[in-house]
């Protein structure tokens, strides 16, 4: 078990194998019918990437930048160098991967377009609460690929520029990653209660 657990990749590999197993005992349990497995299959992968994007966000925001002032500044670019690219990296394509998996899952569902337009066009409740959801995951990505990132560069020195832009890109990034905590909580609720009250 020990070269399991001290192992990441071994760690998330037979994390893997046991959502194989557990498919295969559903599958002899219920039978397979492919395209339902295939919609829970991409909402699985959805809320299992979400989970990475909103875990790192609410990391940068509950841990790391309330704590960067109590680091001695001796040991600051170890978070700079390592950790903040780092988790930087996950954050991103957690992003990207709860966008596109959502999108998938959305048109697989025969919902896309209604829930973009906000059930506007069919007057359906739950297309409205996804929409909404959908709208604030969407607006959160942007901030994420578009704005946050681009920031946290110049921030973290990963690209030229001087102190003040690094000061400056630091409190953009810091003020969008609060407004994508901000959104996580309404967005969450919204996602839920499609799933769960309509």
């Amino acid at each position: 078990m020990a070269g399991i657990l001290t192992s990441l990749k071994n760690t998330v590999i037979s994390g893997f194998v046991l959502a194989v197993l557990l498919a295969l005992i559903y599958a002899v349990m219920q039978g397979y019918d492919g395209y339902s497995f295939g919609v829970f299959f991409f909402r699985w992968l959805h809320v299992l990437s979400g989970v990475m994007w909103i875990g790192l966000l609410w990391y940068f925001n509950f841990v790391q930048i309330p704590n960067m002032p109590k680091i001695p500044d001796e040991q600051k670019p170890a978070i700079g160098k390592v950790i903040a690219p780092a988790a930087l990296w996950w954050f991103r394509w957690g992003a990207m991967a709860t966008i596109v998996t959502g999108i998938i899952l959305a048109a697989m569902n025969g919902y896309l377009i209604e829930a973009f337009l906000l059930g506007l066009t069919d007057g359906v409740p739950k297309h409205t609460v996804i929409g909404i959801g959908m709208w604030l995951g969407t607006i959160m990505f942007i901030n994420v690929w578009f704005v946050i990132w681009p920031n946290q560069k110049r921030a973290l020195g990963i690209v030229e520029a001087d102190a003040d832009t690094k000061a400056k890109s630091a409190r953009t990034a810091m003020l969008f990653s609060r407004t994508n905590t901000l959104l996580s909580i309404p967005m969450l609720f919204a996602m839920v209660s499609a799933q769960n009250l309509f």
